[in-house]
């Protein structure tokens, strides 16, 4: 996880360092930037330049790889006439690297971005934009990056939306940022969100030819153990310790069964970190599900104070005084705030589950309409721009990296296209999420935590009672925005 900007047009080296600077928590390891064909690594603090540009690049590095075959890498990154600033994880990075050695590109790549530039330049013809579909098809990962070949400027963001990237324009300038706070820094006011699967080339918007959400194909109802384990599998390597964002739920339980399953085999260290008021039942079924699965739990137990003292950081991080989604926000912040504090830089969600499984109680009345499946589409289509910017920003506040096993593509393209019955069984279904409730319990979770009832995050915390009952009455949400 990284930060990226970017600046077209008119503007000073100080505006491009600014939006660096906003940004700092996304990558607090090193910085770098390319401006006019220069491309340095910097010190956000020391560097002094106001001269004037035309286009630039800038990128935050979190550095979460450093082994022998694979590390974190400063950028932006250079190939032929390409440049690439990138932020997000190919999780089939050996596939691409093994691909780029036997046509004959460097065999020297180390980290995710310089695999991604070379196969790029290596489809590159002079099209730029088909040479980023012919890698999108190659690559299978949660990334946005933008890409320059000297005259075209592509950027271009993951099938799910999972890693965010905003865009805006002004009169003599344009810019884009992993951060809206980036872009208002630099003076833009009407942000934009680039959608998932989408390329903006030059500043105009390409769609691809079939979202995700739309395909439909064929299933085999008894694949979803493979592609969920190969999915926390693909989310894990390289990595030896690993936090998760843990409720007790079914969603977060299978998640950290599978993980404690892949840790007898590799060194894996798995901390569970959960938040609620004391008593909650978010934090009674946390420490129950922790003790079964015989792993660490951290609890960050929550008071009124504590969430007066963070309020302002959430709210103006997700840029909404909506109070759900500051419920859920505040979670997903304080939990990585333990995360951080351990010095782990990479937490595993559950995040996607109830859009792909049926969980929330609200699909009951679409189930009694007839209009379930096409509710659960329009769901995974908005997850973007709902729930991840949201849980990326709270996470990122802490510099940790979120990944939502989840939301792996493959995953999705099976399971969107899962009969409905498989999911929500009726109009009275209290558990729904069927299918993976009886995946989690024939894994070896028991009853109580393979069919414990949905709460949501704000509700099960008690953060939503504490928001509702004394904070709202004197205090202006708006005011942190």
């Amino acid at each position: 996880m990284c930060g990226i900007v970017g600046l077209s047009g008119n503007f000073k080296a100080s505006k491009l360092i600014d939006m660096l600077k906003v940004s700092k928590n996304r990558g607090p390891d090193s910085s770098g930037v390319y401006l006019d064909g220069i491309e340095l690594n910097i010190n956000l603090d020391e560097y002094d330049n106001n001269d004037e540009y035309s286009f630039g690049l800038g990128h935050n590095l979190l550095s979460i790889y450093d082994l022998h075959d694979r590390q974190s890498v400063g950028q932006p990154i250079s190939c032929d006439n390409l440049v690439l600033v990138f932020n997000g994880e190919l999780y089939n990075f050996n596939t691409i690297k093994n691909f780029l050695s036997k046509v004959g590109v460097s065999n020297e790549i180390k980290s995710d971005g310089e695999a991604l530039v070379h196969l790029i330049d290596f489809y590159n013809s002079g099209d730029l934009v088909k040479a980023i579909q012919s890698a999108q098809r190659l690559i299978d990962g949660d990334y946005s990056f933008a890409i320059w070949d000297g005259n075209n400027l592509a950027m271009v963001r993951d099938p799910l939306g999972v890693k965010p990237l905003f865009y805006s324009f002004s009169d003599d300038l344009c810019g884009f940022a992993s951060s809206r706070d980036s872009l208002k820094e630099a003076g833009f006011y009407e942000i934009l969100s680039l959608k998932p699967e989408h390329i903006l080339f030059n500043w105009h918007d390409i769609a691809p030819v079939q979202n995700i959400h739309e395909k439909i194909m064929e299933v085999d109802s008894s694949k979803l153990d493979k592609l969920l384990k190969l999915s926390v599998s693909k989310r894990i390597e390289g990595l030896d310790e690993v936090g998760v964002i843990f409720s007790g739920g079914v969603d977060s339980s299978i998640l950290a069964l599978l993980l404690k399953e892949i840790s007898i085999n590799k060194k894996l260290d798995i901390t569970l970190y959960a938040v609620g008021v004391e008593g909650s039942k978010d934090i009674e079924a946390a420490k129950y599900a922790a003790k079964y699965l015989d792993l660490p739990l951290k609890i960050q137990k929550v008071t009124e104070k504590l969430i007066r003292d963070n309020l302002a950081h959430v709210v103006h991080a997700i840029g909404d005084d909506n109070l759900m989604k500051i419920g859920v926000g505040m979670t997903t912040y304080l939990a990585c705030h333990m995360a951080s504090k351990d010095n782990i830089k990479v937490a595993i969600s559950g995040q996607g589950a109830d859009e792909l499984f049926g969980g929330y109680k609200r699909y009951l009345k679409s189930y009694s309409d007839g209009n379930l499946d096409w509710e659960l589409r329009k769901d995974i289509s908005n997850m973007y721009h709902v729930n991840l910017e949201r849980d990326d920003a709270c996470a990122m506040l802490n510099g940790v990296e979120l990944r939502l096993p989840f939301l792996d593509k493959n995953l999705v393209e099976y399971a969107i296209n899962l009969p409905i019955k498989y999911k929500v069984a009726g109009s009275g279904d209290v558990l729904r999420k069927n299918i993976l409730r009886k995946l989690a319990f024939n894994e070896g979770l028991d009853v109580d935590i393979a069919f414990r009832p949905k709460k949501a995050a704000q509700y099960g915390t008690g953060i939503d009672k504490i928001l509702r009952k004394k904070i709202i009455k004197d205090t202006d949400l708006s005011s942190f925005l």
